[in-house]
């Protein structure tokens, strides 16, 4: 045996002792090492097994939980996988005139709108949208902005007024285009455009900071009121939304309508005006650049016309006015954005000059016969205060002060009066407050006191200032609504009437039903009013060229003309330059109040021109052929009632041509 093979055998030999008992006790150990393995193994099976049992026994529980507990639950967001719920936008309430003649209606309108949740690329969508109708980039990107501000669910408007082509374009491409549907609607319009601009206002969508929270809001092609009547309204002629459950299948496509919950219309608004006067109106006042007008009623307060010229067109801003449009109205030196006739603040000049004469006869300054010589100025101290007149007008009373208009018949009666109790009287009539009337554009004008002016400016009052404001200048301003609320309280027995429009809500009155009488002295009424019926009928009177033919409807009032320049002592050295040769803008304003008939005053009207020049030349034409006209038309005498006679809208319409 060689010695390499006689050490594997001892090693051998080694690994595997001879002796039975070693071979045995190594089997023996291998044998406990496979137990234990066995042993091992079974626990861990034990627990998996326990494991299991565990998480199945917990998603029994939960499964028998949502299958019992919270069944209704899931039940109902099943429902809604399948129904949709719409919202349905209500019709805005109509307004409409005196007889029933619509101002404001509701048109037909197709709309394209998307859905986001079912267009998964809004921005292509658009694109390829725009390949069959016409709108710019500047829509995809409002479109895409709005997006991101509401539900994905809700529509939003691309673009609206579509015609039938463009209608069959949409439907037949309807396959490239998902998420974009056509929605049948209502748009607001205003068939008498600038005659109600004004008056009537404007609708347009609901800006960020308009919002309330109301999902009727974010509904494509829903609307608020703006301006004027549509927004001092808004509540009651927006209606209430419904709503409609649709089913739907898998694609979104419309099955069948469930229930429908038909939206409540808005309410009828029933108005005090007299639309072919007011027409009229604004025709009238149409001969010059810049006017305004209030025909009211003398008892009742009820207003039959409210013009201001130049005016615009509403239907302009129902979808958002374009750049040009807008720049064009803000930058037009005439401001026919603005609604002169409650919110122009003019002073009045000498159709202020009652009120400085109703101080002086309740304060007993003045009597009837008491007597002014006007030497064509007064002095008082250093100053000097000039007359209209140069030469003056000499020995002048009250009745003839008014008819001639005599500046210093007036100044010298308010500086015995004091500021205090011309200002106490112009507010009892109506000046230099809100009158509460319903177009939320009204101002407040301005009356001035000796408390204000320490209080604004820490100055005391000066007697001079008195005299400059008891003619209608200085710090007074009023508007030409309230110029003809104080004529109608002049003329009417001194009862507090107060301007109004809205007649009827639907079938509820919001007529006043009457108005309390202001403690006034019936003889000074009376002799105010002879010397303003003299403005008209005397021979010297400063309208007499603008006295109506027919003596029954004979009218009374008084002009007023106020500077929007003061005469330097220089001009009146070296001869004034005439106002026709003035730039427009610094001419003086041309101003008129008055009433018919004479005899029984009822119909009430003021006017101002702006820049007109002179109150007897300008305002007191155009107010004698709106006097002599609502009388003819007599509209106090016709039927005043909630549906307003219902007049056919296509008669009209013919009318206006």
């Amino acid at each position: 045996m060689s010695w390499k093979n006689f050490s594997k055998s001892l090693k051998k030999r080694r690994k595997y002792p001879p002796s039975i008992g070693g071979r045995s006790k190594a089997v023996k150990s291998k044998t406990s090492r496979s137990t234990d393995k066995q042993e091992q193994f079974s626990r861990r099976a034990f627990l998996v097994t326990i494991g299991q049992g565990g998480v199945l026994s917990l998603l029994a529980v939960r499964m028998g939980w949502l299958q019992i507990a919270e069944a209704d639950k899931y039940k109902t967001l099943a429902e809604d996988n399948r129904v949709n719920l719409l919202m349905l936008a209500p019709q805005r309430g109509l307004i409409v005139d005196r007889f029933g003649v619509p101002l404001a209606i509701n048109v037909r309108d197709y709309r394209a709108v998307i859905i986001p949740e079912k267009a998964e690329d809004m921005e292509s969508i658009l694109k390829e949208l725009r390949k069959y109708i016409s709108y710019n980039d500047g829509t995809i990107e409002e479109v895409l902005k709005k997006s991101k501000k509401v539900s994905r669910f809700v529509p939003i408007e691309i673009v609206n007024n579509l015609d039938w082509e463009d209608l069959s374009k949409i439907e037949v491409n309807r396959p490239s285009l998902p998420g974009v549907f056509v929605e049948t609607g209502e748009i607001r319009s205003y068939p008498l455009k600038e005659s109600t601009s004004h008056l009537i206002g404007y609708v347009g969508r609901v800006s960020e900071k308009e919002l309330s929270g109301n999902p009727v809001e974010l509904l494509p092609g829903y609307k608020i009121g703006k301006s004027a009547l549509e927004k001092q309204f808004n509540d009651e002629l927006k209606g209430k939304p419904g709503q409609r459950e649709v089913e739907v299948n898998a694609t979104g496509r419309e099955v069948r309508d469930l229930t429908v919950v038909a939206p409540t219309s808005g309410d009828r608004l029933t108005l005090s005006v007299d639309i072919e006067y007011q027409r009229f109106a604004q025709e009238v006042l149409s001969k010059h650049k810049s006017a305004a007008a209030v025909v009211m009623d003398a008892h009742t307060g009820a207003v039959y016309a409210l013009a201001s010229h130049p005016s615009f067109d509403p239907n302009l801003f129902v979808d958002g006015i374009g750049t040009q449009a807008w720049n064009e109205l803000l930058n037009d030196p005439t401001f026919p954005l603005t609604n002169k006739a409650v919110a122009g603040q003019y002073p009045p000049g000498s159709t202020f000059k009652m009120m400085t004469a109703m101080a002086g006869l309740e304060a007993g300054v003045i009597e009837p016969n008491t007597t002014v010589v006007c030497p064509g100025y007064y002095k008082l101290g250093n100053g000097k205060f000039h007359c209209w007149k140069n030469g003056g007008h000499g020995r002048m009373n009250l009745k003839s002060a008014l008819e001639q208009s005599c500046d210093v018949f007036f100044y010298k009666l308010s500086t015995s009066i004091g500021i205090d109790k011309i200002a106490e009287v112009s507010k009892r009539f109506g000046l230099g407050e809100n009158l509460g009337f319903e177009l939320p554009e009204e101002k407040n004008g301005f009356i001035p006191s000796k408390y204000w002016k320490k209080k604004r400016f820490g100055e005391k009052w000066q007697p001079g200032e008195t005299v400059i404001n008891s003619i209608g200048q200085g710090y007074v301003l009023t508007t030409p609504l309230q110029l003809a609320t104080m004529t109608a309280r002049l003329v009417n027995g001194g009862k507090e009437v107060k301007p109004w429009l809205s007649g009827f809500m639907n079938e509820k009155p919001l007529i006043p039903s009457g108005w309390k009488q202001m403690d006034i002295d019936p003889k000074h009424l009376e002799l105010i009013k002879q010397g303003m019926d003299a403005v008209i009928l005397g021979e010297q009177g400063t309208a007499r060229g603008s006295r109506i033919p027919d003596e029954t409807m004979s009218m009374g009032g008084k002009t007023g003309t106020s500077q929007v320049r003061r005469i330097t002592k220089a001009e009146r050295a070296t001869g004034r330059k005439r106002q026709e040769d003035l730039p427009w803008n610094e001419r003086h304003h041309a101003l008129f109040v008055g009433y018919a008939p004479t005899n029984n005053p009822r119909y009430i009207c003021s006017v101002i021109v702006e820049h007109g020049i002179g109150g007897s030349s300008a305002a007191a034409p155009l107010a004698k052929e709106l006097l002599w006209e609502i009388q003819k038309r007599n509209p106090a005498e016709s039927p005043f009632l909630p549906n307003g006679g219902m007049a056919s809208f296509d008669t009209q319409q013919k009318k206006h041509g």
